[in-house]
């Protein structure tokens, strides 16, 4: 017979009324405590029913008591010594329909108690049995642990404390300061290019020389190719990149009352674009169905107004619902021609105004007859669609599957041709186009696309669902796993940065703070630059504050994401707590970064034998900007809860 934890308290309470024992210890419910100081990845954790508010169930296995809740959370609990004992039974919740999978641990003063293991939905529920005595903060934490934490629907079922003294409270997660971590700018010039830019021949061409430094600043060419013009006081390119391929090198020089800075940068005019990872702005998980031309004209002024430009973001992009929406005929003019929403009257002024800036412009559709949102995609008329994407002046398109491979009425089986031939489609027709048109293929990671997406043209790809839908780091160390397929032209793509002020993917909700702490946000941004992935912010860019900009906009960790030998971090450590990652740079440094995963401080040491590294190494603290030393044989630190440092290590 199973006993579970409402039968041992019944069981506990007879002993002690059979043979007379003292019965001193009090039970108290995890359920009975404060859950609006549990942290949920969404939703609101539950007392006595699940995260849906339902009644708790584990395969099968019904529990009256308990807590639901879903991967990621967090609760921490005082216990001041007045508890001897933490039971449970943990489990996914069969809510789920047999989906999702979880790790449940348990800290004690910062020190392991309990650790899970991958519990998988349909599994039977695991049991907790702690002793608690003289702790006197208890962490109760669920991570996501299979990528993706959708349905990851955890119960903490049958919950209780046996107390003795005081009674447990749950207590907010230790405050976290939003840290400023990097210096501002000064006064003197600074060029933060990347070292090279792809271009195809005899294409119309916009690029602004992204600088810090006190405006009037001065810009400057030298060797720059006779189709192009240079703006001096906005550092601004345009014209037409040459019609001869080849290699242009160039010198840029900025120039104010405060110095000069100067650095190469050569154009590669050929066949490949993206030779670093694009970067900019996206309206999906802050405008969702609600973006209009006014939002997109906000984010191009406040990528210039606060700076982001300088640091190298330029693209512009305009995700869904800029088309008809399904029902609202008709969806194309008498020649063809896509028709936009009246939230959109004049897709050209629009792409005139970002371009007016310096940036570029990008689109969304998709290879089907509707896109995500349900607004008018391009099935049937993509050559037309892209040129008119052309004649209007994007620079960028992201191809969204959605309703084309929901459906056997275009993706007929699930062979690797019928999933390559709409993204080859579009492919070849973006290629030829009399603009040069950034491509992202975003259908999901469907067949491996990591293994193909170049094949068709593609620039960049995404290696798996929404990021709205799931922990930051385990996207990222999903996306990691694809390291071999990325490389200057062809990027794997974990979705967007989702930090500062974001809307609820689940609902497509207007923005709130995102559920990240200042450390968490610390972790994303280095996560993404290390893995070369396309720097997209998707926050709301019309409430862009000081500690958000500072996250998106240090120069040396963007470095390392645009470094020119286009290498993909690798993770050559991995423990239930922490990860290295690792990402070696074309002057033959090396940058890592070292995460804490735990929702408790760590004592963490890296040796440079573990990464592979020989002789000393001096170390630069990235976020910081400043020199650690020389150190012989590994560095040692002390990480926060979900603490990031990133380190550039040279050889010496």
């Amino acid at each position: 017979m199973r006993i579970n934890g409402s039968m041992y308290l019944g069981m506990l309470i007879l002993g002690f009324c059979v043979f007379g024992i003292a019965a001193q210890a009090e039970v108290v419910w995890l359920s009975e405590l404060d859950l609006s100081r549990m942290s949920c990845s969404f939703g609101q954790a539950q007392a006595d029913r699940s995260i849906e508010q339902k009644q708790l169930t584990i395969a099968s296995q019904v529990f009256q008591k308990g807590v639901g809740t879903c991967a990621d959370s967090i609760l921490c609990v005082n216990l001041n010594g007045g508890s001897s004992r933490f039971s449970a039974n943990v489990g996914i919740d069969d809510e789920t329909g047999g989906k999702g999978s979880a790790c449940f641990k348990v800290y004690g003063d910062g020190k392991p108690l309990y650790n899970s293991g991958m519990v998988k939905a349909g599994e039977r529920a695991k049991p907790v049995d702690v002793s608690t005595r003289g702790i006197s903060k208890l962490v109760l934490a669920v991570s996501s642990a299979a990528g993706g934490s959708e349905m990851d629907h955890a119960d903490w079922a049958d919950a209780y404390f046996e107390v003795t003294g005081v009674r447990p409270q749950s207590a907010e997660a230790p405050a976290e300061s939003k840290e400023i971590r990097t210096a501002r700018p000064g006064a003197a010039p600074q060029l933060n290019h990347p070292a090279v830019l792809g271009a195809r021949p005899s294409k119309p061409f916009i690029y602004r020389i992204p600088a810090t430094g006190a405006r009037p600043m001065r810009f400057s060419a030298d060797g720059l190719p006779g189709s192009m013009r240079l703006d001096p006081e906005n550092g601004i390119l345009t014209g037409s990149s040459p019609e001869q391929r080849g290699e242009y090198k160039l010198t840029l020089t900025a120039q104010n009352s405060s110095g000069t800075a100067q650095r190469p940068f050569t154009l590669i005019v050929g066949d490949k674009l993206a030779l670093t990872p694009p970067m900019g702005w996206n309206s999906w998980y802050i405008h969702y169905n609600r973006v209009t031309d006014g939002d997109v004209r906000t984010a191009a002024d406040v990528m210039i107004a606060s700076g982001m430009a300088d640091y190298g973001y330029l693209y512009v992009n305009l995700d869904d619902c800029w088309s008809k929406k399904q029902g609202d005929e008709p969806y194309r003019d008498s020649c063809g021609n896509i028709l936009t929403n009246e939230k959109f009257p004049d897709m050209k002024a629009l792409t005139d105004y970002i371009h007016s800036k310096g940036l570029r412009a990008g689109l969304y559709t998709s290879p089907g007859p509707w896109t995500c949102g349900k607004y008018a995609g391009s099935y049937g008329y993509e050559q037309l669609d892209a040129q008119q994407f052309a004649r209007w002046g994007f620079d960028f398109l992201k191809y969204d599957s959605c309703s084309y491979h929901r459906s056997k009425q275009y993706l007929l089986d699930k062979s690797r041709y019928e999933y390559m031939k709409p993204y080859a489609l579009m492919g070849e027709i973006l290629k030829n186009l009399d603009r040069d048109i950034v491509y992202n293929l975003c259908q999901y990671g469907m067949d491996s696309v990591w293994e193909w997406g170049a094949a068709v043209q593609g620039q960049s790809w995404r290696t798996m669902g929404d990021v709205g839908f799931m922990s930051f780091l385990d996207a990222g160390l999903r996306n990691s796993q694809y390291a071999a397929y990325a490389g200057p032209g062809h990027w794997n793509d974990p979705d967007y940065i989702l930090i500062g002020w974001v809307g609820d993917a689940r609902k497509m909700g207007e923005g709130a703070p995102v559920n990240l702490t200042p450390n968490q946000q610390y972790q994303y941004m280095s996560m993404w630059s290390l893995m070369a992935a396309p720097l997209f912010f998707s926050g709301d860019m019309a409430r862009m504050d000081d500690f958000t900009l500072n996250v998106l906009c240090n120069p040396e960790v963007i470095a390392v994401n645009q470094d020119i030998l286009g290498r993909q971090a690798g993770i050559p450590i991995q423990t239930e707590d922490y990860f290295v990652m690792i990402k070696p740079l074309s002057d033959g440094s090396a940058a890592i970064g070292i995460f804490n995963k735990a929702p408790v401080e760590l004592a963490i040491e890296v040796t440079w034998k573990q990464l592979d590294l020989k002789g000393r190494q001096s170390v630069r603290d990235l976020w910081r900007q400043r020199e650690l030393g020389l150190h012989k044989t590994g560095y040692t630190m002390t990480l926060p809860a979900h603490g990031v440092e990133m380190l550039r290590l040279t050889k010496n």
